[in-house]
């Protein structure tokens, strides 16, 4: 095996965090020692040892000469745990190879630096893409303050997300049903519109075994959604925040009493600004949401420029219907030159369905 390999290997693991350690990064480590594996971990809870720590503390054998593989740059401050290169040079590790920097300005270069200059043989760089591409919620986070966007649908073939009854149950397959439940689990917080709540009742919350619920956010500006909801009468239980411009706080009280949290904002275009919106959730420290709203919110958290990636989930299926709802709707753009492009898309087959990711491009063409 070769360093690609160990940092294959070490992806692997830091992939099990994926929904534990928000809003720190995940991270995985792989201790190698003449050839042979000595030790691994991965960052498994927000809170918790890091993965290199979690590593040397599975050695079977002593460390010291050892080549550490870790997906991220070690870190080289105090937080809830000690830094990580502290750790790396009592063990005596001989080389330490990483793949991604880490952006976070507390570290950003210098736990590289502190280890180099202790002497120790550094590698960088090594399936950086894939490394950096595991953390994009975090380095979008804490880069910006602001909550990493997934604008996710399901839809058939030829476009429609609901037939023109409004049935929408079900579109895809066990299997992308079961892919977007561990997306829940995932990313720190659903979002959905009142429109959704009010044609659905969804519960919003993720049944993959194990797993755990996001933060429910319904974005309800006259503040419409019905007391009697799924939503609302299960806030004691799930956290739900009602982001709403009504300031009216007599009616507020009600959902507040049903367990609810009120977020008041301001209007922009006749709707909640969702600039402002991800501005507060981020300074709450919700670091990803996935978007799960109909036609008319998705077309206005893109046109706000808010979404960073799109999860596509296709059906082998044609429902027809002029009328028939489609998953981006609002006032669409005027031409295709003014479409919001994607790139670097990714195809995967789930039972019959497929899904499609692809990440934003900025919209240089929107109008103002």
């Amino acid at each position: 095996m070769n360093d690609s390999d160990y940092m294959q290997l070490a992806l692997r693991l830091a992939g099990r965090g994926a929904g534990w350690v928000s809003p720190n990064p995940m991270v995985g480590a792989v201790l190698v020692k003449d050839g042979k594996i000595i030790g691994q971990g991965w960052h498994e809870a927000y809170g918790g040892p890091h993965a290199e720590r979690n590593a040397l503390a599975s050695c079977g054998e002593d460390p010291a000469g050892a080549t550490m593989y870790v997906t991220l740059e070690p870190c080289c401050h105090q937080g809830k745990q000690p830094p990580c290169t502290d750790a790396i040079l009592e063990a005596g590790i001989r080389r330490v190879v990483t793949g991604s920097v880490d952006p976070n300005p507390l570290v950003a270069g210098k736990g590289i630096r502190i280890l180099r200059e202790h002497g120790m043989e550094v590698t960088e760089h090594v399936l950086e893409e894939e490394c950096s591409r595991l953390n994009e919620v975090f380095f979008h986070y804490i880069q910006t303050k602001r909550p990493f966007v997934v604008m996710k649908y399901a839809m058939t073939l030829d476009g429609k997300i609901a037939a023109f009854t409004g049935e929408s149950k079900w579109i895809t397959g066990e299997a992308a049903r079961e892919h977007v439940h561990r997306q829940r689990h995932r990313y720190t917080a659903i979002m959905a519109g009142v429109g959704t709540v009010l044609a659905d009742d969804p519960l919003l919350t993720c049944r993959m075994p194990g797993g755990k619920n996001p933060v429910r956010i319904i974005c309800d500006t006259g503040l419409r959604t019905p007391l009697t909801s799924q939503a609302v009468s299960t806030a004691g239980q799930v956290p739900t925040i009602l982001a709403t411009c009504s300031g009216d706080r007599e009616r507020w009280a009600a959902y507040e009493k049903a367990g609810c949290r009120i977020l008041f904002v301001d209007k922009k275009g006749g709707h909640i600004d969702l600039e402002a919106l991800m501005e507060a959730l981020g300074r709450d420290g919700i670091d990803s949401i996935l978007l799960e709203g109909g036609g008319t919110l998705n077309w206005s958290a893109l046109e706000s420029g808010i979404v960073r990636k799109v999860q596509a989930y296709l059906a082998p299926k044609l429902f027809g219907g002029r009328d028939a709802r489609t998953p981006v709707e609002g006032d669409g753009v005027p031409s295709p030159s003014n479409a919001f492009f994607l790139k670097n898309s990714t195809v995967i087959r789930l039972g019959e369905d497929f899904l499609i990711e692809s990440e934003v491009c900025p919209h240089v063409h929107r109008d103002h």
